[in-house]
């Protein structure tokens, strides 16, 4: 989850600042986190509700949307998304942008299969974002998470994407140029998943996502959430350990207990597998 909720902060400056070039400043006095980290931590909320209270995991996912979105307004949510949180009777929309994405990671991370990580990110993303490319967008970085943590290279995740979800045939230096803001997730998983396949280290990813100038947060976020895994799965560095000191004196309490909940599961959920 780290890994989603650092690059979303670090791509919270340069969201409607673009960038196009990785030499930039990772944290200023104006990073925060936005909607995209206040989502994963609610997607996290709702499996783990979902299993200690056998709730259907996507009826605890729309309960936990609501109520973590209704207690942090105001964190660059998209307006039907909005409506949505505000909603008496929340219905899925159709939506096949990028917000499916960028809050999908602990799906991936908790998942004990992959057709379990496949499973999670489909009844996460139908929640709101029921178009089958708001769906596509979730499980191809669910999957990839659920890779990275268990031992895949990244020829293995490469190729795995390109078969069931998206061509990934262009390098960063190829996109970059006419690269442009894009919500969907059809215009932004498969580069924010680029990003992290030419990376050579964690902040190499979520940087090479920022140098796209496009939406930054989100794409750092789904970059970020995959290479936190893939780097971190034999013990974070310590690059990344003072990267994750550095997010958590930006987040709330109530965030960070849920993270170490969270975590605590993924580590039991391993041990029982």
């Amino acid at each position: 989850m780290y890994g989603a909720i650092i690059g979303d902060i670090v791509g919270s400056v340069y969201e409607w600042n673009s960038v196009k070039t990785k030499d930039f400043p990772l944290f200023s006095r104006k990073s925060d986190f936005t909607d995209d980290s206040v989502m994963t931590v609610a997607i996290a909320s709702a499996i783990l509700r979902s299993r200690r209270e056998g709730i259907p995991f996507r009826e605890a996912a729309v309960q936990e949307m609501q109520a973590f979105g209704r207690r942090y307004p105001n964190r660059g949510y998209g307006g039907r998304f909005y409506s949505w949180l505000n909603s008496r009777h929340p219905k899925p929309y159709g939506s096949y942008g990028n917000g499916s994405a960028m809050r999908v990671s602990p799906c991936g991370l908790i998942a004990r299969s992959l057709d379990e990580a496949v499973s999670l990110a489909t009844e996460s993303a139908e929640a709101t974002h029921n178009h089958p490319e708001g769906v596509k967008g979730a499980v191809s970085v669910a999957a990839a998470v659920y890779l990275a943590k268990t031992g895949a290279d990244k020829a293995g995740i490469r190729e795995y994407v390109q078969k069931e979800y998206y061509p990934l045939d262009k390098t960063l230096d190829e996109i970059r140029p006419g690269y442009h803001f894009d919500v969907t997730c059809q215009g932004s998983v498969p580069e924010a998943l680029t990003a992290f396949l030419e990376s050579d280290s964690y902040e190499d990813a979520i940087r090479g996502a920022v140098s796209l100038g496009g939406d930054s947060d989100t794409q750092a976020a789904i970059a970020g959430s995959v290479a936190w895994a893939y780097y971190g799965r034999n013990g974070l560095t310590p690059e990344m350990e003072a990267l994750r000191k550095r997010a958590e004196a930006l987040l709330p309490d109530e965030f960070l207990s849920v993270i170490r909940d969270f975590e605590d599961a993924v580590n039991a959920s391993a041990a029982n597998a």
